[in-house]
């Protein structure tokens, strides 16, 4: 199985967990002289397992992230966290611009003039210099997860 094939179907078990803790919650009470309309406590079990198998797949995708070279000086879990960090980052920024961008209409020179504390410019332009690593570090990242073996 390669890497990529893992990440889906981790993803997967993720979509069927949610929706099993769902339909176990609908079915949890009824009343009384009812019948639930899925067995609650099969759905329990089937749970435990599907949690069994994404901690097992879990553990397998992260000593292959730990094992399997990005480049030179980081490995594949290296390149991830800093990814990470490179889309928090900009998500931050973005949002300081947007929120310094917007302006607030004076109705009168005798209303009070609200000024941005930041050059928008600026924070813009880093903004859209970290989207650009975003993307090239993801492509990145998606070419070899089609390429690498799940170990």
């Amino acid at each position: 199985m390669k890497l990529a094939e893992a990440l889906i179907t981790r993803a997967d078990y993720q979509k069927r967990i949610e929706q099993l803790k769902r339909r176990i919650s609908m079915n949890l009470k009824i009343q009384e002289g009812e019948e639930p309309s899925e067995d609650p406590n099969a759905m329990l079990a089937e749970l435990d397992g599907i949690m069994k198998e994404l901690t097992f797949l879990i553990k397998r995708i992260n000593k292959t992230n730990c094992s399997i070279q990005f480049d030179e000086t980081r490995t594949l879990a290296d390149a991830l966290a800093e990814r990470d960090q490179i889309w928090d980052k900009r998500l931050m920024l973005g949002k300081i611009a947007e929120e310094a961008s917007v302006r607030n209409d004076r109705y009168s020179r005798t209303e009070i003039k609200i000024i941005s504390t930041v050059d928008v410019k600026a924070i813009q332009k880093q903004v859209d210099q970290l989207s650009k690593e975003f993307r090239e570090m993801d492509t990145k990242i998606q070419g070899l997860n089609w390429s690498i073996d799940l170990i």
